[in-house]
């Protein structure tokens, strides 16, 4: 049998993670303001979002590191979007604020 249904399966499963890694950390990044223990939090959070997403590869590559390519491609893909489309949503903010958040710290 073709190993090719594996592999798009294997890339699935990095969007999947990758959306939920970064997911994770914009949501830990909108609560580090608010917590009392900022540094546990980030920690914390590291963590659990590094062993979820090396628990995924691992069983997802089943000893074959085509398939751990296949989902840590998948994974970078999601980074890559992500960080354009919220790169853009700050542009958008910025220049909505007048850049005063830029302006503040000259």
């Amino acid at each position: 049998m073709s190993d090719l249904p594996w592999l798009v399966l294997a890339l699935v499963a990095g969007v999947v993670v990758g959306a939920i890694y970064f997911g994770g950390l914009w949501l830990t990044l909108q609560a580090l303001p608010r917590s009392r223990h900022p540094v546990l939090l980030f920690a914390g959070s590291y963590l659990v979002r590094l062993a979820l997403m090396l628990g995924v590869v691992w069983l997802v590559m089943q000893g074959r590191w085509e398939r751990a390519v296949a989902c840590l491609v998948g994974f970078t893909v999601v980074r890559v979007l992500l960080a354009r489309v919220w790169g853009k949503l700050d542009r958008d903010r910025t220049s909505a604020d007048g850049g005063a958040d830029r302006d503040s710290h000259a």
